[in-house]
């Protein structure tokens, strides 16, 4: 097997400027698509537990991977001061991601932090994290008692065998499994009629290895309240061997699911989200609520860069506009150098106005080294999911 080896700090990276007319923070903020800034991902850690060949393969993060160093990566008190001129701007929801989160010490104390933000409206924001549920048992408490809301757990299968496959770090499934009753128990995304709306579960699908893990899956989680999401095996980053012939569209997935289950297609519960909903049905064939429901997230057959509202900033404060993104821009600079509150935000104000990505759009219409002008994409396991 030829070596795979990637750099995480390189000339990726563009200096954040701050604009000679200052972009107001008035929640109106668009890209050059019209698309509006409302979903913030924060990457808090580039190291994981697990190494999933689709993310994070261990051919290329071995025991010699060199991770960024404490001093690189974002304070807490860094992050909450960013995320808050993002939410000036009208950021609503912010996701915490990795790498694998909870492998970031005291991380409560960032989610209290960010828990206390508000919108110019004075409401919360939808603060929520994803993880593998490896630490989901000892955290869960933890978490909720700190004021995250909801949860997502990635669990690409059942069966313990396929899912040590896809780890690759010989990690049990039952013990994914008991920290997602944990999430239960500490009240992790359950909603104002006792269910579990807000605890998702995210499978990839990638057809050598886990395909037949779908009804098993959808059989397990139907029912729960629990709402279990495929998403189609992606090429994110440049390290994880991506080959077309291993995603199954979703599209094929759905008909898979109805040989089994009746499904009906439900409304998209928000703006820019990424999941096709799919309730299951009853007797009647009418969405029951109570048996719940499936999604599709179809970012290789299905592109939904229309109406992505989504920023991503890394463990070490670099802005990203996309996840197939070849270039950050570095807010860290800005904030240890003593750019003011506004200057930063204008200078975010810049950059998004700039914004015209749509990666999976173009990727269906030309060669995805043209979308990216021969440049590396960066790596999902550096900003997140």
């Amino acid at each position: 097997m030829s070596e795979r080896v990637i750099p995480v700090i390189d000339q990726r990276n563009l200096r954040a400027t701050i604009p000679n007319q200052p972009v107001p923070a008035t929640g109106l903020l668009g890209d050059r698509l019209g698309r509006p800034l409302r979903d913030l991902r924060i990457s808090v850690t580039d190291r994981c537990n697990f190494r999933c060949n689709y993310c994070m393969p261990k051919e290329v993060f071995d025991s010699n991977y060199k991770y960024l160093p404490h001093s690189s990566l974002l304070s807490f008190e860094e992050i909450t001061r960013t995320a808050s001129l993002f939410v000036a701007h009208g950021v609503q929801k912010i996701r915490l991601t990795g790498g694998e989160p909870l492998l970031r010490k005291n991380l409560e104390l960032l989610i209290e932090q960010l828990s206390a933000l508000r919108t110019p409206e004075g409401k919360p924001l939808d603060l929520t994290l994803t993880t593998n549920g490896s630490l989901l048992r000892r955290k869960a408490q933890a978490l909720k008692d700190a004021g995250l809301q909801r949860v997502t757990v990635s669990l690409d299968g059942l069966d313990d065998v396929i899912f040590r496959a896809m780890n690759d770090v010989d990690f049990p499934v039952a013990d994914v499994l008991d920290g997602i009753e944990a999430a239960k128990e500490a009240g992790l995304g359950r909603d104002a009629k006792g269910g579990f709306s807000g605890l998702k579960i995210n499978m990839v699908v990638k057809k050598s290895t886990n395909l037949s893990e779908i009804i098993p899956m959808a059989r397990h989680f139907r029912g729960t309240g629990i709402t279990l999401r495929f998403i189609e095996y992606m090429d994110v980053g440049e390290t994880n061997g991506w080959q077309m012939d291993e995603v199954l569209p979703s599209a094929d997935l759905i008909r898979m699911l109805q040989t089994e289950f009746p499904l009906v297609p439900l409304e998209a519960s928000a703006p820019g989200e990424t999941a096709q909903r799919w309730g299951y049905a009853n007797a009647a064939g009418e969405f029951d609520p109570a048996l719940g429901e499936v999604g599709v997230i179809s970012s290789v057959t299905q592109a939904f860069c229309g109406d992505c509202n989504r920023a991503r900033l890394s463990t070490e404060g670099q802005l990203y506009l996309c996840l197939f993104a070849a270039q950050g821009h570095d807010l860290r600079r800005l904030l240890r150098e003593g750019a003011s509150d506004a200057d930063i935000a204008s200078a975010i104000g810049l950059i998004w106005q700039q914004r015209e990505d749509r990666y999976s759009a173009l990727r269906g219409l030309q060669p995805a080294s043209t979308v990216t002008s021969g440049k590396k994409r960066v790596e999902m396991s550096y900003i997140g999911g």
